[in-house]
């Protein structure tokens, strides 16, 4: 049977419209697979408090379910190196963690300076403290990002720089920790909630502005996290667990496949 002219056009087109997608993804899928990715950072690099930590990892604490394996497992990169390590402070990246990058570099991913700026003290004071105690604490790490931390966050920058100039550099952030007037009846008080929420913006505005300056892409965390914060009904951080302390204040599994995942996908 002859095809009209019409319907010959249109499959003609549809055809073209199909092998153009197609090459199109698989130019995509094919680029993906050349890079060369190394994964660098703190615990909310590594995975602390997801779960299922590699036991040859040690302290590190690296996870399968860290952002950074769940990124490499779907995009299948042509090497991935993941030295990201729970308490790392940006003087332990550039000693410890840098070894992998090279010029064939091509994406590097990296959370850091909370350490830095003593977020496991400023919890650890809120939780067993007065308010005053605690605002306090969190004005004091505050004024060590204004004083401090920029010149630390520029020395790891500018070493990731030397040994990977080619390299796409992502540079996430925190997330807000508390769900303000939200479900929690019990724990630190709302003025602490406020505190600490605004101290992590803090952390993230100086972090995003030395991350531009070195010509890295600053992605924040925030707007993926929001409605999953603690006191939220479906939060994606864990609360303080006496059991488990090391976990306390860190993103779930679910916090690394749905914020901080989507977030690194969205400016890898």
């Amino acid at each position: 049977m002859r095809l009209s002219r019409f319907t010959a056009l249109s499959s003609s087109l549809l055809l073209g419209a199909v092998l153009a997608l197609t090459g199109a993804g698989a130019a995509q899928a094919a680029e993906t697979a050349a890079l060369d990715y190394v994964a660098l950072g703190d615990s909310y690099s590594s995975g602390v408090g997801s779960g299922s930590y590699d036991s040859a990892s040690g302290d590190c604490k690296r996870s399968t379910k860290a952002y950074p394996v769940l990124w490499k497992n779907a995009n299948s990169p042509s090497s991935f190196a993941f030295t990201a390590c729970s308490g790392a402070r940006t003087g332990d990246v550039t000693a410890n963690q840098l070894g992998p990058l090279s010029t064939a570099t091509d994406l590097v991913s990296l959370t850091i300076g909370g350490n830095d700026a003593g977020f496991a003290d400023v919890m650890t004071t809120c939780v067993l403290q007065s308010e005053a105690t605690c605002i306090n604490r969190v004005n004091q790490a505050k004024s060590y990002v204004d004083t401090t931390l920029p010149g630390k966050l520029d020395a790891v920058y500018t070493a990731i720089r030397n040994k990977a100039p080619n390299a796409r550099v992502v540079v996430l952030g925190y997330p807000r920790f508390y769900k303000l007037s939200g479900s929690c009846i019990a724990g630190l008080s709302e003025n602490e909630r406020s505190a600490i929420n605004g101290a992590s913006d803090y952390l993230n505005a100086a972090t995003a502005k030395r991350a531009a300056d070195h010509g890295f892409t600053f992605a924040s965390v925030v707007p993926a996290f929001t409605g999953h914060e603690i006191c939220s009904s479906s939060a994606w951080l864990h609360s303080v667990n006496w059991l488990n302390i090391g976990e306390s204040y860190h993103p779930t599994a679910a916090g690394q496949s749905g914020g901080y995942l989507p977030t690194f996908n969205g400016a890898a």
